[in-house]
């Protein structure tokens, strides 16, 4: 996923003065997600269970991330004239009181629980990400473009909306739109409010993978998480396998040289 980043922190001659010690890479680093049948029920996975693969695209900003209440509107409507199922982890607007108890019909569209009750599911404020993405029923992740969600989109195989908010979640978008080619993000505005029919269009672009553009997304992101898993792999003596079996090497041969040395003295 960088390898010009990692050519370039390997360019001695240029970054001599900056990077001094030696680059090993050893991702994607993931939590594995555990088998999602458990013995408790879950609202989520059984949901999920009967959708067609690839069907569903699962929208979340995070634990952190929220949006205005215009912007909610914006995004529940975008959602319903996309016509695609989703689940949608919805946090209150800023303003709102944060135990949600009172639940999202206080800052949704009116109506919109109840129009798309057979296709869509709403989640108030947290859901088992990892384990949502890596259900076959998933087929896009509308995100913050986080680093540990980025991860855990891709390695499941999951082409993505990003939309980023904050920190390094621009750049992380760029490096995922633009140069990997395996998301969509909305274009910029003055308003500050990305509008129903662009995020209808840009869910469409992800979802419907009989478009080209759809299928080639999910190629190249299919292509990404074998990369992963090769780079992983022990019996492949994967990249990132290698990498962390040099570092293992020569904190032993380090080990040894401080006991002979003291040894010797």
């Amino acid at each position: 996923m960088e390898g010009k980043t990692l050519e370039a922190l390997r360019n001695r001659k240029a970054l001599k003065d900056v990077v001094r010690a030696p680059v090993y890479p050893v991702g994607p680093l993931v939590r594995p997600s555990p088998p999602l049948k458990t013995n408790e029920p879950n609202d989520v996975v059984e949901w999920l269970d009967g959708q067609p693969d690839r069907s569903v695209i699962y929208v979340s900003f995070g634990s952190g991330g929220t949006l205005p209440r215009a912007q909610l509107a914006e995004l529940a409507w975008g959602l319903e004239l996309s016509g695609q199922r989703f689940v949608w982890v919805v946090r209150p607007p800023p303003v709102e009181d944060e135990s949600g108890s009172q639940g999202p019909h206080r800052y949704l569209p009116e109506g919109f629980l109840s129009r798309t009750h057979d296709r869509g599911l709403v989640v108030p404020m947290w859901a088992p990400q990892a384990e949502i993405l890596a259900h076959p029923a998933v087929g896009g992740f509308l995100s913050h473009c986080g680093w540990n969600s980025t991860l855990e989109s891709l390695t499941n195989g999951v082409p993505m909306v990003v939309w980023p908010l904050y920190a390094e979640q621009k750049l992380n978008a760029a490096l995922l739109a633009e140069e990997l080619q395996v998301a969509v993000r909305p274009g910029y505005n003055n308003g500050g409010v990305v509008k129903r029919e662009e995020i209808e269009e840009m869910v469409r672009r992800v979802m419907v993978a009989k478009e080209e553009e759809g299928k080639a997304m999910r190629e190249r992101v299919m292509e990404l998480k074998e990369s992963g898993e090769r780079a992983l792999s022990r019996k492949l003596k994967g990249s990132s396998y290698s990498a962390l079996a040099q570092v293992a090497r020569e904190l032993e041969l380090n080990h040894q040289r401080v006991v002979a040395k003291a040894r010797g003295a």
